[in-house]
């Protein structure tokens, strides 16, 4: 039993109130507990170590690990992507006080010269899958790069849909569970506005806008169901598996089969779920460029309202 990258994530926002609190947060439960818990349900552990990007209104940080040793660096200008494998080189901003005398003690590095992390970090002989990890970490710096200056929220959302780099990911092993796509607004009097498709393959997903405001109406549609009996919560752990697909998810995959199947209602589906997207998109632009006024009581139910109307195309 350890922590997993996605509950680092959860208390890092659960317990900082900016980018610089939530990594020091994160860094903190890292060097005192650990992680590399089990990351899928299986009696066969599966366990990786943890790269994250933490981004608010003023500043970005990439915070990279290994075992309870981490690096992060402050992204100052420009764009950065991660993709599964170290990336930070010798720009470290900040580390853990005992990284470079482990890296030393283990014959990883010298103690001379430059010190960068990826490479005395990183496996020698890294495996296949990993390779392609570095393939799709270069080909999101290129997309990043053919929009440097001009990226917007729909940039970001196209490069997660891309399939030729493998960011998008849809193979019978793995694929991309869900996305996300976040504008944060160095103005404090605009809202921070959260795009999240709740669904696999962003390709074939919708968007669907999201601001945190008092008495957000609850989505129960991408809601996990809860089990009595859960595996996850027996000894011993996952001898049994459940299905937690919410309904959102459930109809979402329907949809799916008959994109494959029946192209010309696909084709005619995802036209319609743009379209739903894109009214998105609009009204979220029109609120920060203050076209419209923004009323609390109707961010409240903007996501709701949002996933209500995509399932009616379902």
């Amino acid at each position: 039993e350890a922590l997993l990258g996605m509950d680092l994530v959860r208390l890092g926002l659960e317990r900082g109130s900016s980018a610089q609190e939530a990594l020091e947060v994160m860094v903190d439960l890292l060097e005192r507990y650990g992680q590399g818990g089990s990351c899928k349900e299986d009696p066969v552990p599966f366990t990786y170590h943890n790269t994250f990007l933490l981004a608010d209104r003023a500043e970005a940080w990439v915070l990279e690990t290994a075992g309870r040793y981490w690096a992060a660096q402050q992204i100052r200008e420009g764009s950065r992507n991660i993709s599964n494998q170290l990336s930070i080189g010798t720009d470290i901003t900040t580390e853990h006080k005992g990284l470079r005398q482990r890296a030393h003690s283990q014959g990883w590095w010298s103690g001379d010269g430059q010190f960068s992390f990826a490479d005395v970090f990183s496996l020698p002989q890294a495996p296949p899958r990993m390779e392609a990890a570095k393939g799709r970490y270069r080909a999101g710096q290129e997309l990043l790069r053919q929009h440097a200056g001009q990226i917007t929220a729909e940039t970001i959302m196209t490069i997660l849909r891309d399939k030729a780099s493998g960011i998008c990911v849809d193979s019978e092993g793995f694929h991309t569970a869900g996305s996300m796509v976040s504008v944060l607004p160095r103005d404090p009097a605009l809202p921070c506005i959260h795009f999240f498709t709740a669904t696999p393959d962003p390709s074939r997903s919708v968007f669907k806008p999201f601001v945190f405001v008092a008495d957000v109406k609850p989505s129960p549609q991408v809601r996990s169901p809860t089990f009595h009996d859960d595996p996850a919560k027996q000894i011993p752990r996952f001898q049994s598996t459940v299905d937690r697909r919410h309904e959102l998810y459930r109809r979402h995959q329907a949809a799916l089969e008959l994109m494959d199947h029946d192209q010309e209602r696909g084709q005619k589906l995802q036209r319609t779920l743009r379209e739903l997207e894109q009214q998105g998109l609009e009204g979220m632009k029109a609120l920060l460029d203050g076209t419209v006024a923004h009323s609390p009581e109707e961010l409240a139910d903007l996501f709701f309202d949002c996933v209500e109307a995509e399932m009616k195309f379902y």
